[in-house]
C-alpha cells in the first residue's frame, strides 16, 4: 500500500477560497483518506511523511487546453517527423508540464490513447491526459494548413497531427465516430479562423449549424460532449445553439453570447498567455508573418471579455494553448488573469471548475476525501501571494500525483 502522510501545512480549498490553520492531510493508494487540523495522526511503518514546514497543500492544477503535440511551429520540420519522433517529444513537454504543478491536462487538439496510456500506466513521469483527438476542421479551415498553391485532397490522416477535414453532415458524423472509437474524451471543432492558421480570417464562421449538431449528437451518443474553438459571437452563438457545451478562448465575445453561456450553463476557456508569449516574440516565435499580424484583433480584447464573463458568472476554466517554443509560460495565464479576477476565483479555474468541465468533479481539483492525491506543496500563500503558483522553481516544494511525490 502507497502511503503518505502531509504534517504542518496549511490546506487551500479551492472550493470557497479558504485556507486553513497549520493541519495535514493522509493518502493512501493513490487516493485522499483524510484532512484536519492540529495533530496528524501517528505515522505508522510504510508511510512516507512530508514535513511542509508551515507551507500550503493545494490540490495539483489542471490546465484544460494544451497541445502536447505542437512542440514546434516549424511546419516544414513537423512534416519530416515520425509518429515516434513526435510521441517522445510530446511526453517530454507533458514531463515539464507536470513539473510546473499541472497534474491533469486536458489537450484539445493533437494527443491520442497511447500518449494516454503511456503516461497513465507511469511508463513516463507526466499529467493525467484527457484527450479529444483530432480537432474537426471544414477545407479551408483553421486546422486546414495546406499551402493556397496546393490542390492535393488531405491525406495521412494517420500521422500525429492537430486536426483533420470533414467536410457535411456525413463527413462530421463519420469523423466523431472515429475520434471516439480512438478513445476521445471529448470532440474539439474549429468553428472560426484562428491565428495559427495562416490563410483564414478571424471573423471567418466555419461550419454549418447542421454539421455542429451532428457532433453535438455522435458526442452525447458516446457519452461525451463537444468544445469548440471560436472568437466572436457569430460563431460561438451557434456553437451554443446547437448544443456545444464548451467555448475555447471566446476573446470577442458580447454580452448577448455571455447571456446565452449562462442560459446553457456552458463553460468558457480564455487562453491569455497564448496571444501575450507570441506577441513578445513575434516572428521570433515561429508563426508566420500573417498570423503574427492577426494577434492584435484578439489579443486587445481578450483581458476584455474575461472580465465581463467572470462578472456575470459565466463557469471560467484555466487553459494556455501554447504551441512549441512558448510553453514554459503555461503559469503565466494567472497573472494576466488576476488582473481583472480575485487569485481565488482564477485557482477555481484550475482546480473545481475544470474538474467540473472535464466530468470529474470530486475526484481531481479538490483536496476532499476520495479524491485522487494529485498535490501541490508549495512555501507561502498563493491566495496572498500569486508568485507562489507562477514562481516553482521558487517556492514549489513537491508535486505529489496519485500520492506519490515526483
Amino acid at each position: 500500500m502507497n502511503r503518505l502522510l502531509i504534517t504542518n501545512a496549511h490546506l487551500l480549498h479551492p472550493e470557497d477560497g479558504t485556507r486553513t490553520d497549520p493541519g495535514w492531510l493522509e493518502a493512501a493508494d493513490g487516493r485522499i483518506t483524510a484532512t484536519g487540523t492540529g495533530r496528524p495522526p501517528a505515522a505508522t511503518d510504510g508511510v512516507r511523511v512530508v514535513d511542509a514546514q508551515g507551507g500550503t497543500v493545494l490540490p495539483g492544477l489542471i490546465d484544460a487546453h494544451v497541445h502536447l503535440l505542437v512542440t514546434s511551429l516549424d511546419l516544414r520540420d513537423f512534416a519530416n517527423w515520425t509518429p515516434g519522433y513526435a510521441t517522445v517529444r510530446a511526453l517530454a513537454e507533458a514531463e515539464r508540464m507536470l513539473r510546473r504543478g499541472f497534474t491533469t491536462v486536458r489537450d484539445v487538439g493533437g494527443a491520442d490513447h497511447g500518449m494516454a496510456r503511456a503516461l497513465a500506466e507511469g511508463l513516463v513521469p507526466g499529467p493525467r491526459l484527457l484527450h479529444g483527438g483530432k480537432a474537426l476542421s471544414q477545407t479551408g479551415g483553421h486546422g486546414d494548413l495546406r499551402p493556397l498553391g496546393e490542390d492535393a485532397l488531405p491525406c495521412c490522416e494517420a500521422r500525429p497531427n492537430f486536426g483533420r477535414i470533414a467536410d457535411g453532415v456525413d463527413a462530421v458524423r463519420a469523423a466523431a465516430r472515429d475520434e471516439f472509437r480512438k478513445g476521445a474524451r471529448h470532440l474539439k471543432v474549429l468553428l472560426s479562423g484562428g491565428v495559427a492558421s495562416p490563410h483564414d480570417e478571424i471573423a471567418a464562421v466555419q461550419y454549418s449549424e447542421e454539421e455542429i449538431r451532428a457532433a453535438v449528437e455522435e458526442a452525447e451518443n458516446h457519452n461525451r460532449y463537444v468544445t469548440v474553438h471560436a472568437y466572436h459571437p457569430r460563431a460561438i452563438d451557434r456553437a451554443l445553439r446547437a448544443g456545444v457545451r464548451c467555448v475555447e478562448h471566446g476573446n470577442l465575445l458580447d454580452d448577448t453570447t455571455v447571456a446565452l453561456l449562462l442560459e446553457k450553463d456552458a463553460f468558457l476557456v480564455p487562453t491569455l498567455v497564448a496571444y501575450e508569449q507570441t506577441a513578445r516574440l513575434g516572428a521570433a516565435s515561429g508563426l508566420p508573418p500573417a498570423s503574427v499580424g492577426k494577434l492584435a484583433e484578439v489579443r486587445d480584447r481578450g483581458l476584455e471579455a474575461l472580465e465581463r464573463a467572470h462578472r456575470a458568472g459565466v463557469n471560467l476554466v484555466y487553459g494556455s494553448d501554447l504551441l512549441g517554443p512558448l510553453h514554459p509560460a503555461q503559469l503565466e495565464e494567472f497573472t494576466l488573469r488576476a488582473q481583472v479576477q480575485p487569485v481565488a476565483d482564477v485557482l477555481r479555474s484550475a482546480t473545481t471548475t475544470a474538474a467540473r468541465l472535464l466530468g470529474m468533479e470530486g475526484e481531481i481539483g479538490t483536496l476532499a476525501p476520495g479524491a485522487h492525491a494529485d498535490l501541490l506543496v508549495v512555501d507561502g500563500d498563493p491566495l496572498a501571494d500569486l508568485a507562489v503558483l507562477t514562481r516553482p522553481e521558487e517556492h514549489l516544494r513537491y508535486v505529489v500525483k496519485a500520492g506519490t511525490p515526483v
